[in-house]
């Protein structure tokens, strides 16, 4: 694909809606996961549910890796398709 033209506001922003597509799922995956530790985290303080500490930051990290991933992903897409 030829690298769009960033000078133009129609294409600047047909590429802004094309990046935020790329690795969509795995981004908003990511932060659910977070979300879910988050959770946990309020559950096992008040009382309502007694999750191991163990899990709780296994969920919270699985949630930040997934995070990375999709950044890393939409950035590598960005550079490539920069480059053409």
């Amino acid at each position: 694909m030829a690298p769009p033209n960033l000078k133009d506001p129609a294409e600047r922003a047909a590429y802004a809606r094309e990046l935020q597509g790329v690795a969509r799922g795995v981004r908003l995956a990511g932060l659910w996961l977070a979300a879910a530790a988050l959770a946990l985290l309020a559950a096992r303080r008040f009382g309502w549910f007694d999750a191991p500490l163990w899990i709780v930051f296994t969920v919270l990290g699985l949630g930040a890796m997934l995070i990375i991933t999709g950044i890393a992903a939409r950035t590598r897409y960005h550079s490539l398709r920069m480059r053409g």
